[in-house]
């Protein structure tokens, strides 16, 4: 049976929230609402080189964990490729506006599902 492309999204992000550390989680709850904010008012590209710049070296934490689930469902979407954040940033950087575009479209929709389920605490 097939599923729907929002069906598809929810599983990703229930996948993704279940492989967070406890410890990620609850700062991590506040964090997801504000991301589609950041990616419309400063930019998709610059939302994820944002991201990159506030990871931690040493361990996952909350901007870490945004953008790996979000490249990854890019990836995923076949709307990204790559394999390194420098990569990642890099591409981004080189689409065409349409691909740009859909590209954070596509994140939009799929933060909507991970704010749902983070907000929901499931895990």
């Amino acid at each position: 049976m097939a599923t729907t492309l929002g069906q598809q999204r929810a599983q990703f992000c229930l996948e993704q929230l279940k492989k967070l550390d406890t410890a990620i989680r609850k700062d991590f709850k506040p964090f997801t609402a504000g991301l589609p904010a950041m990616i419309l008012q400063n930019g998709f590209g610059q939302a994820l080189a944002f991201l990159v710049a506030k990871s931690s070296d040493d361990g996952m934490d909350k901007h870490k964990a945004a953008f790996q689930i979000m490249t990854a469902w890019l990836k995923q979407r076949g709307l990204l490729t790559g394999n390194s954040a420098g990569e990642y940033l890099e591409n981004i950087a080189l689409m065409d506006q349409r691909d740009y575009l859909h590209a954070q479209r596509e994140t939009l929709a799929m933060l909507e599902w991970l704010k749902r389920y983070a907000n929901a605490e499931l895990f």
